[in-house]
Formats: C-alpha cells, sequence, structure tokens
C-alpha cells in the first residue's frame, strides 16, 4: 500500500472487507469498507462537517457525490431523498463496489455508483455534495470541479467541503473566478478546521 492512493483506479492490496458502523441520517449504520480506499476504517471529519452543515437535498432529480469512497456522503444523499437519482462518482472501482454494497445494505435501490465517464452527458443535477479529492493536485482538482459544477440545474448548488489548510480559501476565490457569471460561491460554515464551500447557480432571465 505504500504507492497505493484512494484514487487509484484498481488497487492492487488485496480485498478484505471490514465492519464499519457510521452515523448516518441521525442513525448509526452497520456497513462494510476495505483498505485501498478513502478512510477506510471510520467517517473521516470532513464528511462529518459536510454532513452537519448542508440542508436537506432536493426530494427529486439528479443528485451528484464526487469522490464517493466507500459511500458515506452518496448513503446519506439516498437515506435522505429517495425518489432522487443519487449518482455516486469515483474512479476507484473499490470504492464504486463498497458503495453498491453498502446501498445494498442499507435497501437504497436509488445509487448509481459508477466511473466519471459512465455519467450520461445529458444530466443535469440539483445538487452536489463532495468532499474532494484535494490530493489528486491542484490542477486535476480543478479540471474534476470545473467538469461537474457547470452541470447544475438552474437554482441548483454544490456543497464542498475543504480543510483550511489544505487551500480552502484559494479554492473558493478561484470557483469565483472560474465558474459562469451565473455562479455564486460562499462559505457556508466553518467547524474544525473545514469550510463548507457553497456554490448556487442562480437562473438567468431575460429582460
Amino acid at each position: 500500500m505504500s504507492n497505493e492512493h484512494y484514487f487509484t483506479a484498481e488497487p492492487a492490496s488485496e480485498l478484505q472487507l471490514k465492519p464499519i458502523t457510521a452515523r448516518l441520517g441521525g442513525v448509526d449504520r452497520s456497513l462494510v469498507s476495505a483498505g485501498g480506499v478513502f478512510s477506510p476504517g471510520h467517517l473521516d471529519q470532513g464528511t462529518q462537517v459536510l454532513l452537519a452543515n448542508t440542508p436537506p437535498p432536493p426530494p427529486t432529480g439528479d443528485l451528484l457525490d464526487i469522490g464517493c469512497g466507500w459511500g458515506p456522503i452518496a448513503l446519506s444523499l439516498g437515506l435522505a431523498s429517495p425518489d432522487a437519482t443519487v449518482w455516486a462518482v469515483d474512479v476507484n472501482e473499490r470504492a464504486l463496489d463498497l458503495t453498491r454494497i453498502n446501498a445494498e445494505r442499507l435497501g437504497l435501490a436509488n445509487i448509481r455508483a459508477v466511473l466519471p465517464d459512465d455519467v450520461p452527458d445529458t444530466v443535469r443535477f440539483a445538487t452536489i455534495w463532495s468532499n474532494p479529492p484535494i490530493r489528486v493536485g491542484k490542477d486535476e482538482l480543478h479540471r474534476m470541479l470545473m467538469h461537474w459544477l457547470p452541470r447544475l440545474e438552474d437554482e441548483g448548488d454544490a456543497w464542498l467541503v475543504v480543510q483550511k489548510n489544505l487551500g480552502s480559501d484559494s479554492l473558493q476565490k478561484w470557483l469565483q473566478e472560474q465558474l459562469p457569471t451565473s455562479f455564486h460561491v460562499g462559505r457556508a460554515a466553518m467547524a474544525k478546521g473545514f469550510r463548507v464551500l457553497h456554490a448556487r447557480r442562480r437562473e438567468l432571465r431575460s429582460a
């Protein structure tokens, strides 16, 4: 595992499922995880901050989790909005498998755990929640966010949790500069060294 990262497409380490408990939707859930994914042993602090500081997601439509890992954000979206379609994307095949397993354990049939290229280009999102993979590097992170955030519907929004010492403030500024003028990017919350950034796409009305 010394050269293996959670953003590795196919982790080389042996798959060994291990039980974990995570509090999602206000209830302790019995789930599984494995090595070779982000925060394999527990619900990481950044995701906890995100889930504690976002309003309920839209009840219907297409919802997106960028970099799903073993699934806590996608599962939370699926639990909160059972009539929505939740897209859980990751480049890590093991993460996708774990998300599918955990969705089945919770009886969630509305989660689609897929590679980024498997999301149809026509899909637009009512909301995006993400603990983005900062450690992929700035260029790849920027490319990733500029691929997904402009696919928000009018009046759709994105909620991103980023550690302050890993560049949350500079990312907020960059997003405001780079996203279309219909977007407003602000800071929604601060907790435990993390910032929750909120990007909303406003509907442009003709004069």
